[in-house]
This record gives structure tokens, sequence and C-alpha cells, in this order.
């Protein structure tokens, strides 16, 4: 064991610096190409390197294979290379469906049905690593026993629906990368007090990758993540789950965005589809973009302006990480 946690430590920290020096040129490369996005929550409307989740991907990909490579030479056999691959590969091929968004652009990007599609074969790895699985445990109830259902539809229900939520509160310098962080760490101190050390090791080498990423994302981002971040690790929470077959867990950790949904089909019935960010004064301050609120995000401009006078996109950020962590604690509290 303690052998295996050295592998995932130096795996880690492989990702880390990979992943620091892959954003650091791919910054000014972005800036080069023209592949950049606006700054929307600033007044000046700055334009920022997009697309740096994919960096994050890759980089997490080459401490996963590093982890496996050092793990097979020194014979260490105690845990599944299918899980390992089925979540390498999810996590590849949903990037890939995110950068396709990215790189057609906003707003454009790739159409709707085709992101439902092309989640079954993205899903079909997890879907074979778990073809016996029949019962799911969900929040609120019972364990229910659904047979060949849930590794056929359940599975790739829950990616595809992980993916797209994760990817729905966004929009705020540090925001997508930090709730990402809190997700996998509350998930990797469930997995150490359960014993479900494989899950702990795959976290910890993507949680390096998504350190590097947060000291160049973070107010005043020089990088965005991207469709290309959001998608992949939306669907990755969605894998580990899965294969620590903790649903029940995992479910109520994302009770945020269970939220953020209930506000976005909110504003559907009113006839808006909204969008996150605020409205910007000239100090950089934000004011609410509506009269009423369609996102968690609307949701902490009016209350930091209520509480402190004035809502500023770090506020914001920070009041969510705030949200997240009480969920994240109530969670483990819950569960352990």
């Amino acid at each position: 064991m303690l052998i295996t946690l050295a592998i995932a430590i130096i795996s880690s920290l492989i990702s880390f610096f990979v992943a620091y020096i892959l954003i650091k040129a791919w910054i000014n490369v972005a800036k080069r190409e023209g592949l950049v996005g606006i700054d929307i929550n600033k007044k000046d409307k700055r334009e920022v390197a997009e697309a740096g989740g994919l960096w994050v991907v890759i980089s997490t990909t080459f401490g996963l294979l590093i982890f496996e490579g050092i793990y097979v030479f020194t014979k260490n056999n105690y845990y599944s290379l299918n899980d390992l691959y089925s979540l390498v590969i999810l996590l590849v091929l949903s990037a890939f469906l995110g950068f396709m968004d990215d790189i057609l652009g906003w707003k454009k990007g790739v159409p709707q049905w085709i992101r439902i599609i092309a989640m079954i074969p993205m899903a079909l790895p997890l879907m074979i690593a778990k073809y016996n699985a029949y019962v799911l445990s969900i929040p609120f109830f019972n364990k229910i026993y659904l047979g060949i259902l849930y590794p056929l539809v359940i599975i790739p229900i829950g990616v595809l629906g992980a993916s797209n939520a994760f990817n729905m509160i966004a929009g705020y310098n540090g925001l997508e990368v930090s709730n990402g962080l809190l997700l996998l760490l509350f998930t990797l101190i469930f997995s150490i007090i359960k014993g479900l050390y494989f899950i702990a090791f795959i976290i910890l080498i993507v949680i390096g990758a998504m350190i590097a990423f947060l000291l160049f994302n973070w107010y005043p981002a020089k990088v965005f993540p991207g469709n290309t971040f959001t998608y992949a690790i939306g669907a990755f929470y969605a894998g580990l789950i899965i294969i620590g077959d903790f649903p029940k867990f995992g479910l109520t950790l994302f009770f945020l965005y269970y939220i953020e949904l209930i506000l976005f089909i909110r504003g559907l019935f009113h006839g808006i589809y909204k969008e996150n960010f605020g409205k910007v004064n000239s100090d950089n301050s934000l004011d609410p973009p509506y009269d009423k609120s369609y996102s968690i995000t609307h949701l902490a401009i009016k209350v930091l302006k209520k509480v402190k006078g004035k809502a500023t996109e770090r506020g914001v950020v920070i009041f969510i990480i705030i949200l997240q962590l009480i969920v994240g604690i109530i969670t483990l509290l819950l569960f352990i």
C-alpha cells in the first residue's frame, strides 16, 4: 500500500509540473493564434487564452499512465487496470468533445443531440468495466435492482448528466476549477475513510494537474478552462462514482448543481436562456443581469450586494466555494 501511495504521489507531482509547463506555454500560443475568449465580467473585456483545460486532461492522462506503468513494473497487481483504462478513455474522449465546442466557438459548438449520442461510445469502457453491476443506490431510496439496464442505460445517462451539469456553474475566473477541486477533495477524503484507495490515488493525480491550472486561472485569469475542462472533469467525476460504487455520496455532493438546474429551468419558464455573467459596472463590480435569479451566480451577486454593498467577480467565486464547502462537509457527515 505504501509503495502504491508513493507511486501515486510521484505521478501527481509529474501531472502538476507537466500541466504547469504546458499551460504556461499555451497561453502565449493561444494568444498568438487567436484562440482567445472575452473576459466578460471585466469592464475592459480583455482577451484571455481559451481551451486551457486541454492541458489539464493531457497532463492528467500522462500522470495516470505513469502511475499505471510504475504500478505494473513494480508488480503491484492489486487493482484492476480495466477500471483505470475506462477512466482514462472517458476523460480523453469527453475532453475531445468539449474541445470541439471550444474550437467552434461560444454558442456555436457541438449540437446537443451529438453530445447525447457521443456519450454512449465514450461511456462504453465504463459500461464494460461495470457490466455485472445491476444495483443502483441513490439518496432517499433503498437499493434498486435494475438488471442490465444499469450498465447499458444508467451509466451513460449518469456520465452525460454529470458532464453537462458541471458545465452549468461557470463563467467566472477560477470558479469551475475551484468547484472541481472541492468535489474531488471531498471524494478523496471519503475514499480514504472507506478504504477505496484506488479511487483516492487516481484523484491525487487529477488534483495535481488542476492545482497547476488554478495558478493561471484564478482572478485575474490568464487562461480559461473551456468546455474541454468542464465536460472532461464532469464525466470523470461520474466515472469515479461509478467505479467506486458510491452513488449516494457522489449525487449528494453534487447538490449545488441540482439547484443550478432548477434555476435554469425557472429561467426557461420565463422565456430566458440564462447567462451566468453579471452586469459589469465602471469599477468592475457586478450587478445582477436579470430581475430574478436564474443561476447560483445571480444569487451570489444579490447576496453580496445586500451583505457587503458590492459584488465582485472574486467575491462571487469565493461565495460559491463556501457553499460547496458546506455541502461537502454535510455530505461527509451523512455518509462516513
